[in-house]
């Protein structure tokens, strides 16, 4: 189980340096959509750690967070995080109408969801360390 862990957790630590190098290519878009894949995969390790079952095939980070019971124990501001991040996951990929989205992320708004992002992500990992 421990192998399953670890291998969220070095994806979603591979998808951090992802977005990282997005915004410093000020390729904003892919900053937001590999932000939302940090989350998914570390609520994944999670899942693991918490149920000791594969996590569904799912990329609906409220979905996770609720079956781990994580959303009762975290803070106003990692709740609102998710929410940011859900629709993200989809826009990037099929992105509709590509440049409201990209208006939308800026660079203020990348580097914040980036600090959020690895806030977030460090608190689930102490919470592995249990």
């Amino acid at each position: 189980m421990e192998n399953k862990i670890n291998y969220w957790l070095d994806m979603a630590t591979y998808d951090l340096d992802t977005a990282k190098a997005m915004y410093n290519t000020k390729r904003y878009l892919y900053v937001g959509f590999m932000c939302h894949q940090v989350i998914e995969k570390s609520l994944k390790a999670y899942y693991w750690y918490f149920k000791q079952q594969e996590p569904p095939y799912t990329h609906n980070l409220l979905l996770l967070a609720k079956q781990c019971n994580l959303h009762l124990i975290m803070t106003k501001e990692m709740y609102k995080l998710i929410h940011y991040l859900m629709p993200l996951n989809i826009q990037a990929r099929y992105p509709y109408d590509k440049n409201e989205l990209m208006k939308s992320l800026t660079e203020k708004v990348c580097i914040d969801l980036l600090k959020q992002t690895e806030e977030l992500f460090e608190w689930i990992k102490q919470l592995l360390k249990r």
